[in-house]
């Protein structure tokens, strides 16, 4: 069996997906490889497929016990046999999986980093054949990623001990080119392959509304969507606990997850919104990673995240199965201050005094990015996007930005004003009082710092509060201005030789109104779309059946079948064995645990709406 026949056999795939050709291909021939692909871009394939083909085991290392255990779960239900070690099991259960390990019984093996270093493990994989090891979440390794654990550092001892060094791949959806060459670096990967498939998630729209009431902004947002999955992140406990009691309080099924809660309480919230028994979860950042549920149609952010990679990271939680799904963010300027405590109150213990000021630094920036990305006038996606290192010239017209209406204003002069002032504070003050000193604002404070006696007081005194506020943060954002990254955060004068030009100009946006709720163009068309009437009743059947079974076997349903693989099913109402195994998802080994049951569901339903025609004709559609 080559590559392409394990990914229809065991998966029920086709053709590979963007970059997984070349990385398979690059494991198959013994390469390290590091491959940085964006959520729901199939990188568990990419291990998975060759771990089948090589002649060994292949350890995986996962940082959460959750993710490893819908993993297997996933990987035994297409009849790949897979096994994990973590602290949820007994000692006497690690034994047998130990001894069937050594037996043959498993190709995959999914460990915690932690469980690198115990002596019962040391010895068990001395006794076994490693072909490869997979390093998942590879972030992790870096001090300059968000969510850096030193067990990760263990990684490469754990490697080195090996007799025989096997082939090392390491996975990750979100790194900064320091990232990537942490991970590089801090696994020793030797000559690496390294596939970059880009950061975007073409069929998330993001968005970010400025509203003071975010309770009733959530509240009718969820009521509007009754049938989709979706997770609302709070800044801090407080707020999902007052949010989920909002909720529950009129009538929406949903669950809440914080650090506050003990265990169990947390586990059940999880295994709630997994296995569809509610639609919303309401979290802290503790919820998530790891979390693999395919069907999440919209991210909702009621603060604004302290960085760019934790935003992200969270916001591509949706719509892992491709289809369109909205990440939103409630943007308020009490979000900066929230996160600016937060972050002065961030727990440095076990770290050296001479990084501590590097970290806060970096914390600073991060938060002032993600700022920017809350006031940008620009492409939504464009602006997260060129974070990562990936320049678009056009804007993207699938995000909230692209879709508002807006009128630009040239306030090129206004800029050099704005600069001049800067100037005369010589970079002492923040930005409270660069704007009550360019409004001419009678304060005490003004007065008090001598701002009153500046050429620039009072110079803009024609321009609203508001309007000095954008062109500021444009200024911020192309450089000419910067924000020092300390507690008080002072603006200074940045590279301004730009402005000399006369054929430079600041054209700044204000925008007038929106449409009631962004539409992707094409790109963001749902699959359902190509669903007749009857077409959705038969994808709603199946979807009901998808659900018994998950509730029979103790599975989530998206590990059954994805809503993708139930669409086209839906599409092609197959009737027998060989229309079933061209259902997209659907492989050997699901055929033959469910595809009798789905094939019986899709007769009746054909059989009862005998004239039904369920998908609408290249030639009907009106794309």
């Amino acid at each position: 069996m080559d590559a392409k026949e394990a990914l229809k056999v065991y998966f029920g795939y086709d053709s590979y997906k963007l970059g997984q050709r070349e990385i398979i291909d690059a494991i198959l021939a013994e390469k390290d490889v590091l491959a940085i692909m964006p959520t729901g871009a199939g990188k568990s394939v990419c291990y998975q497929v060759p771990a089948m083909l090589l002649p060994g085991i292949t350890i995986v290392i996962s940082p959460l016990i959750s993710l490893m255990q819908d993993q297997v779960k996933a990987l035994n239900g297409a009849g790949i046999h897979a096994g994990y070690i973590n602290s949820s099991l007994t000692e006497t259960q690690i034994s047998k999986v130990y001894s069937r390990t050594i037996s043959g019984a498993f190709k995959i093996l999914y460990v915690a980093p932690e469980r690198l270093e115990n002596y019962g493990f040391i010895d068990f994989v001395s006794k076994i054949d490693i072909s490869m090891v997979t390093v998942d979440e590879a972030h992790c390794i870096s001090q300059w990623g968000q969510d850096f654990r030193p067990s990760y550092l263990k990684i490469v001892d754990f490697i080195d001990s090996l007799r025989k060094r096997p082939v090392v791949s390491a996975f990750t959806a979100t790194a900064t080119e320091n990232v990537k060459n942490d991970i590089s670096c801090v696994l020793k990967l030797v000559d690496p392959k390294i596939v970059v498939t880009g950061f975007d998630r073409e069929n998330l729209y993001f968005d970010v509304e400025t509203v003071k009431k975010k309770d009733d902004y959530v509240l009718e947002y969820v009521q509007k969507h009754p049938n989709d999955s979706g997770i609302i992140y709070c800044a801090t406990r407080k707020n999902v606990d007052a949010l989920y009691e909002l909720l529950s309080g009129a009538g929406v099924l949903a669950a809440r997850y914080h650090a506050g809660m003990n265990n169990e309480e947390r586990k059940g919230s999880q295994n709630d919104f997994i296995y569809d028994r509610v639609s919303v979860i309401v979290a802290t950042n503790a919820f998530g990673m790891g979390i693999d549920k395919s069907n999440v149609r919209f991210v909702i952010h009621y603060n604004m995240p302290q960085s760019m990679e934790n935003y992200y990271q969270e916001a591509g939680r949706a719509g892992r199965d491709g289809e369109p799904s909205q990440c939103i963010l409630l943007f308020s300027a009490q979000d900066v201050m929230i996160n600016k405590f937060l972050l002065e109150h961030k727990d440095f213990t076990d770290i050296p005094d001479e990084d501590i000021d590097l970290i806060k630094q970096r914390d600073a920036r991060r938060l002032q990015v993600m700022e920017g990305y809350c006031k940008t006038p620009g492409c939504l996606r464009n602006y997260i996007l060129e974070y990562f290192g990936e320049k678009r010239d056009e804007p993207c017209d699938s995000c909230g930005n692209c879709h508002k209406e807006y009128t630009e204003i040239d306030m090129t002069e206004d800029a050099k004003l704005v600069i001049n002032c800067v100037w005369e504070t010589k970079g002492r003050y923040g930005l409270n009082i660069i704007l009550g000193t360019l409004l001419g604002a009678n304060r005490a404070r003004l007065k008090e710092v001598g701002t009153i006696k500046y050429k620039t007081y009072g110079a803009l005194k024609s321009r609203s509060e508001s309007e000095l506020r954008l062109l500021i943060g444009q200024l911020i954002l192309d450089g000419y201005l910067y924000q020092t990254a300390d507690k008080y955060s002072m603006i200074r004068i940045g590279d301004i030789e730009p402005l000399k030009d006369p054929n430079t100009h600041i054209l700044i946006r204000t925008y007038e109104g929106r449409e009631p709720e962004g539409r992707p163009k094409r790109r963001g068309r749902k699959s359902t779309d190509s669903l007749t009437k009857a077409g959705y009743e038969l994808f709603e059947a199946l979807r009901q059946l998808r659900l018994t079974i998950a509730r029979e076997e103790g599975m989530p349903p998206y590990i059954v079948f994805n809503d993708k693989t139930l669409i086209d099913m839906s599409v092609k109402a197959p009737r027998d064995k060989a229309a079933m195994l061209n259902v997209s998802g659907v492989g050997e080994a699901k055929y033959e645990k469910y595809g009798e049951r789905f094939i019986e569901a899709v007769s009746a339903f054909m059989d009862e709406h005998c004239e039904a025609v369920t998908s609408i004709k290249d030639e009907d559609s009106i794309w």
